[in-house]
Protein backbone atom coordinates (compact mmCIF):
# COMPACT_ATOMS: atom_id res chain seq x y z
CA UNK A 1 0.00 0.00 0.00
CA UNK A 2 2.65 2.52 0.70
CA UNK A 3 4.44 1.53 -2.31
CA UNK A 4 1.44 2.35 -4.36
CA UNK A 5 0.52 5.20 -2.55
CA UNK A 6 4.21 6.51 -3.72
CA UNK A 7 3.69 5.96 -7.38
CA UNK A 8 0.26 7.31 -7.10
CA UNK A 9 1.46 10.79 -5.64
CA UNK A 10 4.29 10.51 -7.92
CA UNK A 11 2.39 9.40 -11.39
CA UNK A 12 -1.24 9.22 -10.87
CA UNK A 13 -3.48 6.32 -10.72
CA UNK A 14 -2.83 5.75 -14.40
CA UNK A 15 1.24 6.12 -13.80
CA UNK A 16 1.93 2.59 -12.58
CA UNK A 17 1.07 -0.97 -12.81
CA UNK A 18 1.27 -4.15 -10.74
CA UNK A 19 4.41 -4.66 -12.21
CA UNK A 20 6.04 -1.61 -10.28
CA UNK A 21 4.80 -2.66 -7.23
CA UNK A 22 5.97 -6.26 -6.97
CA UNK A 23 9.54 -4.63 -8.46
CA UNK A 24 9.96 -2.33 -5.89
CA UNK A 25 8.42 -4.55 -3.35
CA UNK A 26 10.17 -7.38 -4.53
CA UNK A 27 7.11 -9.85 -4.74
CA UNK A 28 5.29 -11.20 -7.95
CA UNK A 29 2.30 -9.42 -9.78
CA UNK A 30 0.21 -12.29 -8.34
CA UNK A 31 1.14 -12.16 -5.36
CA UNK A 32 -0.53 -8.58 -5.48
CA UNK A 33 -3.35 -9.94 -7.01
CA UNK A 34 -4.03 -12.65 -4.63
CA UNK A 35 -4.61 -9.66 -2.31
CA UNK A 36 -6.30 -6.92 -4.91
CA UNK A 37 -7.92 -8.55 -8.33
CA UNK A 38 -7.37 -5.17 -9.74
CA UNK A 39 -5.95 -2.30 -9.68
CA UNK A 40 -9.02 -0.59 -8.97
CA UNK A 41 -9.71 -3.11 -5.50
CA UNK A 42 -6.10 -1.79 -4.59
CA UNK A 43 -6.79 2.05 -5.48
CA UNK A 44 -10.03 2.26 -3.59
CA UNK A 45 -8.66 0.18 -0.54
CA UNK A 46 -5.51 2.78 -0.49
CA UNK A 47 -7.95 5.74 -0.41
CA UNK A 48 -9.88 3.97 2.01
CA UNK A 49 -7.20 3.42 4.49
CA UNK A 50 -5.69 7.04 3.82
CA UNK A 51 -9.13 8.28 4.97
CA UNK A 52 -8.98 6.62 8.31
CA UNK A 53 -5.51 7.78 8.62
CA UNK A 54 -6.80 11.48 7.77
CA UNK A 55 -9.88 11.03 10.40
CA UNK A 56 -7.36 10.09 12.93
CA UNK A 57 -5.54 12.52 12.02
CA UNK A 58 -8.04 15.09 12.66
CA UNK A 59 -9.44 13.83 15.84
CA UNK A 60 -5.62 13.54 17.12
CA UNK A 61 -5.46 17.29 16.00
CA UNK A 62 -8.74 17.96 18.15
CA UNK A 63 -7.27 16.33 21.06
CA UNK A 64 -4.07 18.18 21.11
CA UNK A 65 -4.74 21.48 19.85
CA UNK A 66 -8.07 22.57 21.25
CA UNK A 67 -7.94 26.24 19.78
CA UNK A 68 -9.69 26.43 16.54
CA UNK A 69 -7.13 29.13 15.00
CA UNK A 70 -4.43 26.56 16.18
CA UNK A 71 -5.70 23.53 14.07
CA UNK A 72 -5.89 25.68 11.60
CA UNK A 73 -2.47 26.40 11.89
CA UNK A 74 -1.42 22.93 12.30
CA UNK A 75 -3.12 21.95 9.60
CA UNK A 76 -1.19 24.05 7.53
CA UNK A 77 1.98 23.35 8.95
CA UNK A 78 1.13 19.57 8.37
CA UNK A 79 1.22 19.67 4.82
CA UNK A 80 4.02 22.37 4.73
CA UNK A 81 6.43 19.49 7.03
CA UNK A 82 5.08 17.23 4.24
CA UNK A 83 5.89 18.83 1.11
CA UNK A 84 9.02 20.33 2.86
CA UNK A 85 10.86 16.85 3.40
CA UNK A 86 9.12 14.99 0.59
CA UNK A 87 6.87 12.28 2.65
CA UNK A 88 3.90 12.65 1.96
CA UNK A 89 3.91 15.48 -0.50
CA UNK A 90 1.02 15.48 -1.99
CA UNK A 91 -2.84 14.63 -0.86
CA UNK A 92 -3.78 11.16 -2.22
CA UNK A 93 -7.12 12.27 -2.73
CA UNK A 94 -6.20 15.93 -4.42
CA UNK A 95 -4.39 14.15 -6.58
CA UNK A 96 -6.61 11.60 -7.38
CA UNK A 97 -9.58 13.92 -7.78
CA UNK A 98 -7.47 15.91 -10.69
CA UNK A 99 -8.21 12.46 -12.37
CA UNK A 100 -12.02 11.97 -11.35
CA UNK A 101 -12.70 11.89 -14.96
CA UNK A 102 -10.80 8.90 -15.75
CA UNK A 103 -11.32 6.78 -12.01
CA UNK A 104 -13.38 3.75 -12.04
CA UNK A 105 -16.83 4.99 -9.80
CA UNK A 106 -15.66 2.97 -6.68
CA UNK A 107 -12.82 5.20 -6.23
CA UNK A 108 -14.09 8.40 -7.13
CA UNK A 109 -16.72 7.64 -4.29
CA UNK A 110 -14.01 7.40 -1.42
CA UNK A 111 -12.47 10.77 -2.91
CA UNK A 112 -15.37 12.54 -2.62
CA UNK A 113 -15.86 10.97 0.38
CA UNK A 114 -13.00 12.40 1.70
CA UNK A 115 -13.58 16.14 0.75
CA UNK A 116 -16.85 16.20 1.93
CA UNK A 117 -15.24 14.83 5.79
CA UNK A 118 -12.38 17.06 5.20
CA UNK A 119 -15.22 20.03 4.21
CA UNK A 120 -17.46 19.32 7.24
CA UNK A 121 -14.32 19.32 9.44
CA UNK A 122 -13.09 22.52 8.17
CA UNK A 123 -17.04 24.01 8.93
CA UNK A 124 -16.83 22.90 12.68
CA UNK A 125 -13.63 24.23 13.12
CA UNK A 126 -14.50 27.54 11.41
CA UNK A 127 -17.69 27.88 13.48
CA UNK A 128 -16.44 27.11 16.53
CA UNK A 129 -13.38 30.06 15.71
CA UNK A 130 -16.06 32.51 14.85
CA UNK A 131 -18.10 31.58 18.08
CA UNK A 132 -15.15 32.18 20.13
CA UNK A 133 -13.93 35.05 18.92
CA UNK A 134 -10.65 33.89 16.74
CA UNK A 135 -11.42 33.26 13.42
CA UNK A 136 -12.87 36.13 11.38
CA UNK A 137 -14.85 35.13 8.44
CA UNK A 138 -15.25 37.12 5.01
CA UNK A 139 -18.33 34.65 3.57
CA UNK A 140 -20.47 32.16 5.04
CA UNK A 141 -18.86 29.34 6.47
CA UNK A 142 -19.39 26.96 4.51
CA UNK A 143 -17.87 28.46 1.44
CA UNK A 144 -14.82 29.71 3.73
CA UNK A 145 -14.14 25.61 4.10
CA UNK A 146 -14.21 25.01 0.96
CA UNK A 147 -12.16 28.11 0.11
CA UNK A 148 -9.65 26.62 2.43
CA UNK A 149 -9.07 23.53 1.42
CA UNK A 150 -9.30 24.38 -2.44
CA UNK A 151 -6.40 27.28 -1.67
CA UNK A 152 -4.28 24.28 0.16
CA UNK A 153 -4.86 21.79 -2.57
CA UNK A 154 -4.24 24.39 -5.10
CA UNK A 155 -1.09 25.17 -3.15
CA UNK A 156 0.23 21.89 -3.13
CA UNK A 157 -0.20 22.30 -6.69
CA UNK A 158 1.83 25.01 -7.48
CA UNK A 159 4.34 23.87 -4.70
CA UNK A 160 4.78 20.97 -7.62
CA UNK A 161 4.30 23.13 -10.88
CA UNK A 162 7.10 25.29 -9.79
CA UNK A 163 9.05 22.97 -8.11
CA UNK A 164 9.68 24.91 -4.89
CA UNK A 165 7.76 23.68 -1.87
CA UNK A 166 8.43 27.24 -0.62
CA UNK A 167 5.63 28.48 -2.49
CA UNK A 168 2.67 26.45 -0.49
CA UNK A 169 3.74 28.97 2.42
CA UNK A 170 3.69 32.17 0.13
CA UNK A 171 0.10 30.67 -1.21
CA UNK A 172 -0.87 29.51 2.27
CA UNK A 173 -0.03 31.75 5.14
CA UNK A 174 -1.82 35.19 3.55
CA UNK A 175 -5.39 32.77 3.98
CA UNK A 176 -4.19 31.93 7.75
CA UNK A 177 -2.93 35.92 8.35
CA UNK A 178 -7.05 36.95 6.95
CA UNK A 179 -8.51 34.37 8.55
CA UNK A 180 -6.78 34.97 11.96
CA UNK A 181 -7.34 38.83 12.03
CA UNK A 182 -9.74 39.27 14.85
Amino acid sequence: MSCARSLIISGGYNGFSYADIAKVVGVRNATIHHHFPTKSDLVRSLVVNYRSEVQLGMAELERNVPEPAGQLRAYIHYWESCLADDTAAFCVCALLATQLPVLPEEIAIEVRAQFRTLSDWLVSVLERGVAQGTIRLAAPVKAEAEGFMATVHGAMLSARAYNDTKIFGVITHPLLKRLLET
